[in-house]
């Protein structure tokens, strides 16, 4: 079988770093895009079957010219793994319009940036596969993750709206929800992270789910559990727990 093309969003650093280095390591090719050629390159390093190319998701039409070059280049994209995205912690204290429209705009409308030319592409060949990182965080909302966790809601709400349409197409669509990764986005945290998992796991978790059935792509377990049960809390019990966590 022909070896797939990949396009990693987010994939100078963290997640989609190891992500497109285990794929790379089957063989297949992946394009790595994001907004710093030098951490593109520090991602392809060790591997011929990485290619950079600096895409910057919030440019709405430098990413329909990037992939049109893409694919004229190297051929079809097979799948795409939507990874961009920014982390600032906030509350009331700290609560910045600018900053809360910064993150939103590459968390949210940076992944629209990238299905629109996505889905007219893979529409055209009735078939592709793409996977948005979303998060646990994206479940119910949490203390400090005002601007993070909202993005990542509406990561999940997005794709479930789209998977049926997505389906009758012929394109698999799966959101990929993880819980604390150890990446530079998470370092600067300054509490505790329960389950705290390395990037190589998680991307060999994201491998398997992706290789699976399943729309949702979630872990560690013992985490996604406490928060999905934490989803059927009431209010008034859901809010005297994040209480204690402020």
């Amino acid at each position: 079988m022909k070896a797939r093309l990949w396009w990693i969003t987010g994939g100078g650093s963290g997640i989609g770093r190891a992500l497109a280095q285990l794929v790379a390591g089957t063989g297949e090719r992946v394009i790595v895009s994001g907004r710093r050629l030098d951490a593109l390159q520090e991602t392809a390093s060790n591997s011929p079957n990485i290619i950079p190319c600096v895409i910057d998701v919030t440019d709405p039409e430098g990413v329909a010219a990037s992939l049109r070059d893409v694919e004229a280049k190297y051929g079809p994209i097979s799948v795409a793994i939507l990874s961009a995205a920014q982390y600032q912690p906030m509350d009331i204290a700290d609560f910045d319009c600018g900053h809360f429209r910064q993150l939103i705009t590459t968390n949210v409308i940076g992944v629209a940036n990238c299905l629109d030319p996505l889905f007219k592409l893979m529409r055209a060949r009735g078939a592709g596969q793409i996977a948005v990182i979303a998060s646990v965080a994206g479940y119910r909302g949490l203390p400090k993750a005002t601007a993070y966790g909202a993005s990542k809601a509406a990561l999940i709400n997005m794709f479930e709206s789209l998977k049926p349409s997505a389906d009758a197409a012929g394109i698999k669509l799966q959101v990929i929800n993880p819980g604390f990764v150890e990446t530079p986005m998470t370092k600067g945290n300054a509490f505790h992270m329960p389950f705290l998992i390395k990037a190589p796991e998680a991307a060999r978790q994201i491998r398997r789910g992706l290789d699976g059935h399943g729309f949702e792509i979630a872990f560690p377990w013992p985490f996604v559990m406490l928060l999905k049960i934490g989803r059927m809390l009431p209010h008034w019990l859901y809010f005297a727990i994040t209480r204690r966590m402020t």
